[in-house]
């Protein structure tokens, strides 16, 4: 099941393609956007990824990071970044804790019993560490409302503001 809108983001300890540590507990005190993709070197991913790559500055000037996460191996998403110029750290869940933590674990995807990807879906979680968007594609061939992204963390930063 999806973590629902309202209720904490699961913990991760994940390496990026630096092969650094990455946890959401070091994260506290800004928004985190999560983007979860089925697999580097793909055609929806990568057009998905150079689009947060192109929105990034706007994140940022909201106080958001960006995290791409798959089930690929830190050294195929650092060749996956650099080949499209990422700005923003890819995260390995290459044991799939983090799939089935936040439910989108997509089981014996593309019809490879036995291999587990991560479901297209993005979520948005506040300083404090609760999931304020959440969503998950109908299928691997559908990107999200990037416009819609925006909007939840432009939403979050207004209301810490006030």
């Amino acid at each position: 099941m999806t973590v629902a809108v309202g209720s904490p983001a699961p913990t991760f300890d994940l390496f990026d393609n630096a092969k650094q540590r990455v946890t959401l507990a070091a994260q506290r005190g800004k928004t985190v956007v999560l983007a979860f993709f089925p697999a580097a070197f793909t055609a929806v991913c990568e057009k998905e990824l150079c689009s947060f790559r192109d929105s990034l500055t706007a994140l940022n000037d909201l106080n958001a990071a960006v995290f791409g996460v798959s089930v690929d191996a830190p050294f195929s998403n650092k060749a996956f970044a650099e080949r499209n110029g990422l700005n923003f750290p890819l995260l390995s869940d290459y044991a799939r804790e983090a799939v089935r933590a936040f439910g989108v674990a997509h089981d014996d995807f593309a019809g490879m019993p036995g291999y587990t990807a991560a479901k297209r879906s993005v979520f948005v979680i506040d300083p404090e560490g609760v999931v304020r968007y959440a969503w998950v594609a109908p299928n691997p061939g559908v990107e999200p409302n990037y416009d819609e992204v925006k909007a939840a963390v432009s939403q979050i930063g207004a209301g810490s503001a006030s």
